[in-house]
């Protein structure tokens, strides 16, 4: 059954996001091809765009503001897509196909929607003749951990470009989203002392004093659903902790001398990750490690964080709160997401920033992603009531 809209989306914005859906950004390739292309479309615009690149030089971030002054609104949306490998398309995932009110295509809903409808706005917000700047920005390699765009902030800072907010344009079926939690990533290494199994004893076990760390993680993972103060704006109100990949040993007649694991945490924002890798931190050294050297003095435990998205949370009544939830016509009260963004990395700038964009984060990285038509047209309206109010910091 085709979905209801309130109107379609303009035949601009549509093209836009074909546009947009014909790069296949895909996180692991390069997203020039794409970030040229938008550069030159805002320089026919008269509008200037500054890139900041990785160190390969084969990735970009791009920043532009349109209009004069200080502050303004930072839309900010990221250009790299997950993968199509494996996933069951019914169409072509980078030509965008319009079936029953949908748009589908790979990153119509996260997040090239929203950055079609904010270039398809660009005459717009360039013809305005007063009121406060727009600034745009597009970051790579956000879906392999958000590494791209802290050199585009760092630009930022250099450059002394305080945005006065932050609009990240991630699936929230335009709902206004004050936070997220923390997330980290981990890999804890053992490293035992290798013997045949016949003679175990005189071995370290790797796997073994592996697992130890993983049931004491765990340990801590419980204690936390138990224990930790709940946050009710959240679906898992809790921190939680969680052991995903562990590798190790090489045959059942081989005491192994090394394996590692994999954990993450995601946390809330009144629990610190630090403290609690330096209770597994302290378990390892206090209760494994000296067991493991009186057998082997050279055996340890490693742990090395891998990566870590910022969590977010900003004042349900703060100014920008307000003012995006007037320009997205939202009911609904602010809310909270499980899925990490850029906007904690915004917000470690001290760029007040909110999460607020068109489709459902249910059809992100899926086969047949899409889009609906209202929801695009409804962020097209989105646009245009921003630019009718200037948003001033309180």
């Amino acid at each position: 059954m085709p979905e209801a809209t309130s109107r379609r989306p303009s035949d601009t914005t549509v093209a836009m996001l074909g546009r947009l859906v014909a790069f296949p950004t895909v996180s692991r390739d390069s997203n020039l091809e794409l970030i040229h292309w938008v550069r030159d479309y805002l320089a026919g615009h008269g509008i200037a765009s500054r890139l900041s690149h990785n160190a390969e030089g084969n990735k970009a971030n791009l920043f532009a503001t349109i209009g004069t002054g200080d502050g303004g609104l930072l839309l900010s949306g990221h250009s790299d897509v997950v993968p199509v490998a494996g996933q069951a398309w019914a169409t072509d995932p980078f030509a965008l196909t319009e079936r029953d009110g949908r748009l589908y295509g790979r990153g119509t809903c996260d997040m090239k929607g929203f950055v079609a409808a904010v270039l398809a706005k660009v005459p717009m917000l360039a013809a305005r003749e007063n009121g406060t700047p727009f600034h745009i920005a597009l970051s790579f390699d956000e879906e392999v951990g958000c590494k791209g765009v802290g050199h585009l902030i760092a630009d930022l800072i250099e450059q002394g470009v305080r945005p006065a907010g932050c609009i990240v344009g991630e699936p929230t079926d335009m709902n206004v989203i004050v936070g997220h939690k923390d997330g980290t990533a981990w890999r804890c290494s053992v490293e035992g002392r290798e013997v045949h199994s016949s003679l175990a004893p005189h071995g370290v076990n790797a796997i073994e004093y592996a697992a130890r760390m993983i049931v004491r993680i765990r340990e801590i993972a419980e204690r936390l659903e138990r224990e930790e103060p709940r946050h009710p704006g959240y679906e898992i109100p809790f921190s939680t902790m969680q052991t995903g990949v562990i590798e190790g040993g090489q045959a059942s007649n081989i005491v192994p001398r090394h394996c590692s694991f994999r954990f993450d945490m995601r946390t809330l924002p009144t629990t610190s990750s630090d403290a609690l890798i330096a209770e597994i931190r302290d378990y390892a050294e206090r209760e494994l490690v000296p067991a493991m050297r009186r057998i082997a003095p050279d055996a340890a435990i490693r742990i090395e964080k891998l990566g870590r998205v910022p969590g977010f949370a900003i004042d349900p009544e703060a100014p920008l709160v307000r003012h995006v939830q007037r320009a997205a016509l939202s009911n609904a009260a602010p809310g909270h997401v499980a899925f990490g963004s850029e906007a904690g990395l915004f917000q470690e700038a001290a760029i007040p920033t909110i999460i607020c964009g068109p489709g459902s984060i249910a059809q992100a990285h899926q086969p047949d992603e899409y889009l609906t038509l209202d929801q695009l047209a409804r962020c097209e309206d989105f646009i245009d009531r921003l630019a009718e109010t200037p948003f001033i910091a309180g």
